[in-house]
């Protein structure tokens, strides 16, 4: 864990820089083609999410004078990091080998920033400049409300427009190719890898909490040698 103020605002800046190259490549501006779905994704809308965090991070060190850690929303910060890294892991793992997806679509700029450095970047920066030991038993489970949210969105839009582009974005929320039992059977899979994921996560937070404990201990023990 680092409390540099140098170190964290060259690592916020190239995060934000890096977010807004691939926001306008949601956006389609690469392929001259506007991409009037880029709101059904989750992945856009972590990774939205995401940039809007870390900018406001940016502007807090910016403003900070001396070194310290992050302060912003521990809550908030962690949320994220379980998103981005549901993000990461379920398009790495289940989505890019798809056999309806064009491979070469996996080496675009966008989808190389939002899927895999972004995400890695992010929670990078919640392990080394965050102050750690402050997650509560609660915040896997409070995470939860925000892929929830998305699915509830998926749901209510096809409803409300059953004849929208892009129906459903993703293969394992739509009923037609799953059925409703498969539909169902993948979002409760998904939600218990996040939780489990959320649990994994608290148990690092509090393991950095008592490495950075025993380090200042030592260190303080050889300042009175």
């Amino acid at each position: 864990m680092s409390t540099n103020r140098t170190a964290q605002l060259i690592v916020q800046s190239m995060y934000v820089a890096l977010g807004v190259v691939a926001i306008f490549g949601s956006f389609g501006l690469y392929d001259a083609d506007f991409d009037g779905t880029f709101y059904t994704y989750f992945t856009n809308l972590s990774n939205y999410l995401c940039v809007g965090v870390m900018f406001a991070e940016l502007v807090q060190t910016a403003r900070r004078k001396g070194n310290g850690f992050v302060t912003l929303s521990p809550l908030l910060k962690f949320i994220c990091v379980i998103a981005i890294m549901l993000t990461c892991c379920v398009f790495n793992f289940i989505l890019a080998g798809a056999p309806d997806r064009d491979p070469l679509d996996n080496y675009k700029v966008t989808c190389i920033l939002f899927h895999t450095v972004l995400p890695l970047l992010f929670v990078a920066d919640w392990l080394a400049f965050y102050r750690h030991g402050v997650v509560k038993w609660t915040f896997p489970l409070i995470s939860t409300i925000f892929p929830l949210l998305f699915v509830a969105f998926v749901f209510i839009r096809a409803a409300i427009f059953p004849s929208a582009e892009n129906l459903y974005p993703y293969f394992f929320l739509d009923p037609g190719q799953q059925g409703v039992d498969g539909v169902i059977r993948w979002i409760v899979i998904l939600l218990i890898t996040f939780i489990a994921f959320g649990y994994l996560l608290m148990a690092l937070d509090r393991a950095l909490d008592r490495r950075s404990a025993t380090v200042a201990t030592s260190l303080k023990a050889a300042a009175l040698d």
